[in-house]
């Protein structure tokens, strides 16, 4: 048994014994797991009856019918009534009333053939305890299984006012001296949320009695006005006419207060007053349990969320927004994660991913992937290369992680993109115009349990073509298979309202109301959407150069030239200055064809290809040396550089930034 349900079982035991009456309570297995001194007496007075089976414990209750009066209540769930006989000879009337868990026996003495009016209002009485004792047992077991504060106040809400025949019930936290409202029902929300978030300290000692919940039970609304004078608008607001007032304690420190309510005048019984008051403690452990909880899960919650991207990049090639909705119950951090990777060349990368499981160590996994995904994308692999290196750190884990990963690079001057996945489902693709499909990418597998090499594929994108990467959650939810939930999301990607035109983070909205109805699901999910903006043709410039010394002027030129074209003066001679070093350097070192290209973007870029694989490093010089310092120069005179393979060898790239306008911002040039 776990411990929410040892808490049930102990909880109820102290309700039971709170009662009047002869009471059994057994398990599924017909074991009996509490009995009432009474029903020992009535039934059984030299017998051990706990842990017995209770056919075996009791040989009354093998009388004709009774067990299978028994089974058929609990199969029906429905409370039946019956009369046996004891081994002394009395008359025994037995209700039997499921539970979700088993079943409780109410055993009441009938010998008398003839029951005198006392007796009869006697009988009224067994009746109505034995529906209080099941509506006991399923509060303390609701309780045990609240996980929120919010849970407990909607679970005394359900099962509190129908106990005590109630009106209304309203619930405080406390936290730092200050009084937070978890819950209510039976009345306004308006009447008790003047408490909220105020400083208990700073209320007037009549109205910090009541919010502290002191126990009182208060029986008409004159006794309350005379008993709280601060409060003596209270009755009439929420139309209360009686209350019983509970502090919530746990641990010896009140953590908050409960207020059952009465629409009329209400005396309270001996045994109401001894019911709530037990109730009360029961109710206070539940709330100190989802304290501990709520903070607990907003620490994780929080970790998680320092592991996402807080803010997307503005980048020239895509516009993007994503959505990351943990799951339906909210009681675990998971291990879904998305990024958007600035790349050379204008290029980015859309990644998604989810690490497989729930919790903090998953979480941190997802952490580790999404900075190993950055650090290689930095240093520009290729991308089979990058999932081989993501595979090795998912495997170095241990044997239970596994994670799956989709990755895509898209080149907006090409508008080419290229794809890989290792057991993660295919991107949505709704081409600008209308029609919308799922690329078909080679199947790897998740990475932990792939073995390379992955294989990739590459396709063109229109422009303004929109993407969507999503987690398996999002489309298995509702209880559709992957492919009908697949299907739905390609199906809303097209507008609502194909006349309006709807932003990206209205999207990720919308598809989150429509595919995660009421935002529940039995897993985490993460969205990222992302709409293509290729580069215009008028913003890039290529030229192919000769494969001799003549290289650098025919370099120095077109730069010259294009830039001039491009308004971009102020660049001129330090771009003269990174082509001639880059191209002098392939001459000299590598092998042609040569390539330059510049670009116009966020920043300008001017890139030299050639035919060799061979990397360029930065070297010390020493001081008599008469060459070495070309890369160290280039790194000096420009914003960022760097290099990457290509099909045919490798292309060395610069950024610079683009100059200011009269007013200090930078000029931006947007392609029509």
């Amino acid at each position: 048994m776990n411990a929410s349900g040892r808490l049930a079982k102990e909880s109820a035991e102290r309700a039971l014994w709170l009662m009047h009456g002869g009471f059994l309570a057994v398990d599924r297995a017909w074991r009996i797991i509490f009995a009432h001194p009474d029903a020992e007496r009535l039934l059984a007075p030299s017998r051990q009856l706990l842990g017995q089976v209770l056919w075996d414990a009791v040989p009354a209750l093998r009388s004709p019918g009774m067990e299978e009066a028994c089974r058929q209540a609990a199969a029906e769930g429905r409370p039946t009534e019956l009369d046996i006989r004891s081994d002394t000879g009395r008359r025994l009337h037995v209700r039997l009333a499921p539970l979700p868990d088993g079943l409780t026996l109410c055993i009441t003495d009938i010998s008398s053939t003839r029951r005198r009016p006392a007796e009869a209002k006697e009988a009224v009485t067994e009746g109505t305890a034995v529906e209080r004792t099941m509506r006991t047992v399923e509060l303390t077991r609701a309780l045990a299984g609240a996980v929120t504060g919010h849970d407990v106040a909607d679970v005394m809400a359900t099962h509190m006012v129908p106990l005590f025949g109630a009106k209304g019930v309203g619930v405080w936290a406390h936290e730092n001296g200050r009084a937070f409202l978890m819950g209510s029902a039976g009345h306004s929300k308006e009447s008790l949320r003047r408490f909220e978030g105020t400083r208990i300290a700073e209320l007037p000692a009549s109205a910090q009695t009541f919010i502290e919940g002191t126990l009182d039970f208060i029986s008409s609304a004159e006794e309350f006005i005379s008993r709280y004078p601060a409060l003596a608008d209270l009755p009439a607001a929420s139309g209360a006419q009686a209350w019983a007032v509970l502090p919530l304690i746990a641990s010896g420190r009140t953590v908050g207060a409960s207020c059952v309510t009465y629409d009329r005048p209400h005396a309270f019984s001996n045994e109401e007053r001894t019911l709530f008051t037990a109730m009360s403690g029961m109710v206070a452990q539940a709330m100190e349990r989802a304290r501990l909880y709520d903070a607990e899960h907003r620490r994780a919650q929080e970790f998680q969320r320092g592991l996402l991207p807080r803010h997307l990049p503005a980048l020239p090639a895509v516009t993007t927004a994503a959505r990351y909705q943990p799951t339906g119950d909210g009681t675990d951090v998971g291990g879904d994660w998305y990024d958007v990777i600035p790349l050379s060349a204008e290029q980015v990368a859309l990644v998604i991913g989810d690490v497989m499981g729930h919790g903090l160590s998953e979480a941190v996994t997802m952490g580790r992937l999404r900075t190993a995904v950055r650090t290689l994308a930095d240093l520009e692999q290729p991308l089979d290369e990058c999932f081989f290196h993501l595979n090795e750190v998912v495997s170095g884990l241990g044997d239970d992680f596994y994670a799956t990963c989709l990755c895509m690079v898209y080149d907006p001057a090409s508008r080419m993109c290229q794809a890989i996945t290792a057991g993660h489902p295919p991107p949505a693709v709704l081409r600008p115009d209308g029609t919308s499909y799922f690329p078909d990418l080679p199947v790897n597998s998740p990475l932990g349990a792939a073995t390379p090499p992955f294989d990739t594929a590459e396709f063109s994108l229109p422009d303004g073509t929109l993407l969507a990467l999503y987690t398996d959650g999002l489309v298995e939810s509702g209880g559709l298979d992957i492919d009908e939930g697949m299907g739905r999301l390609a199906r809303h990607l097209h507008p609502a309202r194909p006349q309006e035109a709807e932003t990206l983070d209205g999207l990720c909205d919308r598809l989150i109301a429509t595919l995660l109805p009421g935002r529940r699901s039995r897993d985490d999910s993460a969205l990222l959407v992302a709409r293509t903006h290729a580069l215009a043709p008028e913003d890039i410039s290529c030229r192919q150069l000769d494969d001799d010394p003549t290289a650098a002027g025919q370099a120095r030129a077109h730069v010259r030239a294009q830039l001039a074209a491009w308004d971009l003066d102020e660049l001129i001679m330090t771009t003269e200055l990174v082509a001639s070093e880059l191209v002098g350097n392939v001459v000299r070192h590598a092998r042609g064809p040569i390539t330059l290209r510049l670009l116009r973007g966020r920043t300008l870029v001017c890139e030299v290809a050639d035919a060799s694989p061979a990397m360029p490093r930065i070297r010390r010089a020493a001081d008599t040396d008469e060459s070495g310092r070309g890369l160290q120069l280039i790194a000096a005179v420009t914003s960022r550089w760097g290099a990457r393979y290509t099909g045919s060898g490798k292309c060395i790239w610069t950024e610079q930034p683009l100059p200011t306008g009269p007013l200090g911002e930078r000029v931006s040039y947007e392609s029509a």
